[in-house]
């Protein structure tokens, strides 16, 4: 029988728990369609009297988890502590610099490290793997860097944080505010104490710049992604999506353009005819569109121990069979130097509300802001009359420049009648 292959789990959280459980409980099909047998052997963690509800007799444990990674008895270290620095980003450097294959679910420390980390994989000839760093079980790197390696990609677009997914479509089914469901969310464990990274678009765009460098074949660029959160869509601006027939989706879009490539983490009105708009609840879903396959979208659950560790442990089976290639697709030599396209050169169309004071006039002073500007009007909904007092009007526009319509805005906001910062979101034909 081959000699097992010697897993070392850095983390017992959620993420690394789950590997262990899941290796242990399908264990005759992963030696199976690993080759030879794969058996953690060790781990390292922080506490060692805390009940994880895991059995780790047998096991080694390590309190550091470099001293982990340099463990010779190891042949494959599994970092699942998260974050993009400190001891996580400590011990997967320790373990390529030895050579050793490293797995991890850490889409931070790639956003941000990302090229970093596969120039070092690449010189020490050890493999880097992160299936599950974007999209949980979603298999959606392996569906770029494979599947899908013959095309070339001109556009990635997804839902990439469950969190955000369902707080947007419980406040589209039930008709209530951001702040009572992001509560609700935090009571069933769907976000965070402190959710910053979730509903301020962070972790989505985490993962958006990962898909990013593999469909374009580029380094990783974090910085170069527009990002905004949820927290300005209000229940009035999806009541209004509805009537228009969208609806409001956290969406991350990287795209292929003359000018280079442009990477944008933003909330989105899709149609309600478009795939994605129905993907609900704590569902994640990612399409690609090549130049030979067309478009191909892939939906399931994008977090959580099953998923996550699901993940994990195919990259696992692929090292144990020697299917390997570059972090990124391509050798680091061979990465583009595609200039990043900002969002002000965006061209697509806006939903606009505006809450204005209802007297004549007003409408004509909007519209003629937006005909200095070049940006054309598609339809406005205006509901209920009070005259003298504030109502929401709502404005869809043809296709038009990104900066120009921040032009407007900026105007817009400074009339007299408009009495709050003006709502503005893309439209997206997804």
């Amino acid at each position: 029988m081959p000699h097992p292959l010697s897993i070392g789990i850095a983390g017992l959280g959620t993420v690394g728990g789950g590997t262990l459980t899941l290796l242990k409980a399908n264990s005759a099909l992963i030696a199976a369609r690993a080759g030879r047998p794969v058996a953690v052997t060790a781990v390292a963690a922080r506490d060692r009297s805390r009940d994880r509800g895991l059995s780790l007799g047998g096991l080694r444990w390590f309190d550091d988890p470099v001293a982990l990674a340099n463990d010779p008895g190891i042949d494959v270290l599994v970092e699942a502590i998260g974050g993009a620095d400190g001891v996580a980003r400590a011990a997967v450097e320790a373990a390529l610099a030895v050579g050793k294959p490293v797995v991890t679910a850490n889409k931070a420390m790639l956003a941000v490290h990302g090229a970093a980390l596969a120039g070092l994989a690449e010189a020490k000839a050890a493999p880097l793997m992160f299936e599950a760093a974007v999209a949980g079980g979603i298999p959606a790197i392996k569906a770029l860097r494979e599947g899908l390696a013959a095309n070339h990609i001109t556009r990635v677009a997804g839902i990439l944080n469950g969190t955000c997914n369902y707080i947007l479509t419980t406040m589209r089914a039930e008709g209530r505010e951001f702040a009572e469901v992001l509560a609700e969310a935090q009571k069933l464990g769907y976000a965070e104490a402190d959710p910053s990274f979730d509903i301020d678009g962070i972790d989505a765009a985490h993962k958006l710049a990962i898909l990013a460098a593999l469909a374009f074949g580029r380094p990783v660029d974090f910085a170069s992604v527009h990002v905004e959160g949820i927290r300005g869509v209000s229940a009035l601006d999806i009541a209004f999506a509805d009537q228009l027939g969208f609806r409001i989706k956290l969406i991350g879009i990287a795209e292929r353009t003359d000018a280079g490539v442009s990477a944008r983490m933003h909330p989105v009105m899709v149609p309600v005819a478009s795939p994605i708009a129905h993907v609900d609840g704590v569902f994640n879903a990612v399409a690609f569109e090549g130049d030979f396959v067309g478009r191909v979208m892939l939906e399931g659950r994008g977090a959580g121990a099953g998923p996550t560790a699901s993940a994990i442990v195919a990259d696992i089976i692929d090292i144990a069979r020697g299917r390997i290639t570059p972090p990124f697709g391509v050798a680091g030599g061979l990465l583009s130097a595609e200039p990043a396209v900002p969002i002000a050169a965006r061209h697509g169309a806006y939903y606009l509300r505006l809450m204005v004071v209802d007297r004549p006039g007003v409408i004509a002073d909007v519209s003629a802001i937006l005909r200095d500007h070049a940006v054309s009007l598609e339809s406005m909904l205006q509901r209920g009359r009070s005259e003298g007092e504030a109502v929401p009007v709502v404005l869809t526009t043809h296709v038009c420049q990104e900066a120009a319509m921040a032009a407007a805005l900026s105007r817009i906001a400074a009339l007299d009648a408009v009495i709050a910062a003006p709502t503005m979101l893309r439209i997206e034909a997804l």
